[in-house]
């Protein structure tokens, strides 16, 4: 083990949530925790974290739900680091690793509990927590697998410019998808989408009733919905969808917060008298398509045909802010938290 690695820092922190939300959490249900660097026993490695995700699935981690976060104990998430001081001659110190051990500045792993990254050229690290990670696998699952998108088919996608949705927008244009229609929640938004990621139209879900701003958008209607909200929009584009539509259900987010909301309410018949299919899905359930990801992904990085959508904020300190940032909107593309010193 090399001892001089650990003089970077000499404790480390850890975010753990204190209570749990009835609503939108606020700073108060979580706590930053200082303790001494952790020393590595044998067979493992010690990680210091270079990037951290953020995502609309630790918010329904924070409630009492069976494989929620416990109270009092550090949080996970999708994080990549560098190796600073190993035990193990399976893992290298000066590597950059990817494990599930986030929300902290430092990690114990083992070799099993991380996954190496395929260095690209011309692709930067961040992009494994974006279009490459878990973010863009959604994506990738949602059209390709679930939805089955076909080229000229047209699509509706919720939560356009969160990371699910950039990656959709801009991965269903790469398969050649027909209209491109999406839901913001502001006008500044709605332009991003349509002058850069490659939406045709987006509404901002504010200005009225969403089966209206949906039919306006969308007037012949639509083949596909990509569900990251529920609640109304769900409702809507059921109404919006044609013969032998599909939902692909990713996302509840509109529910999150408000856990008292009533359900959507939709014309059921819609789901019988159209062939309507309805499918939700885990995208821990795909992940043998990782690779078919980087082959389709990486060489549209490479050439620019896709570009990435990133809300980066500096700082650990600032992963909590972050996170509440993103429950309310407040990020375009995938949020990414970087420690400003150490990431390359």
């Amino acid at each position: 083990m090399n001892e001089t690695a650990l003089t970077v820092h000499q404790t480390a922190l850890t975010v753990h949530q204190t209570a749990r939300p009835h609503g939108f959490p606020t700073a108060d249900h979580f706590a930053f925790v200082e303790s001494t660097l952790p020393d590595p026993a044998g067979g493992s490695a010690l990680v210091e974290n270079l990037y951290w995700s953020v995502d609309p699935y630790h918010r329904e981690m924070m409630d009492d739900v069976p494989g929620g976060f416990a109270l009092g104990a550090p949080l996970e998430g999708r994080t990549i680091g560098r190796v600073i001081a190993s035990r193990t001659p399976r893992l290298a110190e000066g590597e950059i690793v990817f494990h599930r051990q986030g929300w902290r500045t430092h990690a114990v792993v083992t070799p099993e509990e991380i996954r190496r990254l395929p260095r690209f050229d011309a692709v930067p690290l961040t992009a494994y927590l974006s279009v490459l990670g878990g973010t863009g696998l959604t994506a990738y699952v949602g059209l390709t697998r679930i939805a089955r998108l076909q080229e000229g088919e047209d699509l509706f996608v919720s939560a356009a410019a969160g990371g699910v949705g950039t990656a959709t927008g801009r991965f269903a244009r790469l398969l050649g998808a027909g209209r491109i229609v999406g839901s913001a929640g502001s006008a500044a938004k709605a332009g991003h989408l349509t002058r850069q990621v490659g939406y045709d139209a987006v509404f901002d879900y504010h200005d009225g009733p969403a089966a209206d701003l949906l039919s306006k958008a969308a007037p012949d209607g639509i083949d596909v919905f990509v569900d990251n909200v529920g609640g109304e929009q769900l409702a809507a584009a059921v109404g919006a969808l044609r013969e032998f539509g599909r939902i692909v259900r990713i996302g509840t987010i509109s529910q999150y917060n408000t856990p008292d909301a009533p359900p959507p309410r939709f014309d059921y018949a819609d789901i019988v008298e159209k062939s309507i299919r309805m499918e939700g899905f885990l995208v821990s359930n795909y992940r043998d398509l990782q690779e078919e990801l980087y082959e389709f992904a990486v060489p549209h990085l490479q050439s620019g045909r896709l570009a990435l959508d990133e809300t980066v904020v500096d700082g650990f300190e600032r992963i909590v802010d972050a996170f509440l940032g993103m429950l309310r909107g407040r990020n375009t593309g995938k949020i990414i938290v970087r420690d400003r010193t150490q990431a390359p």
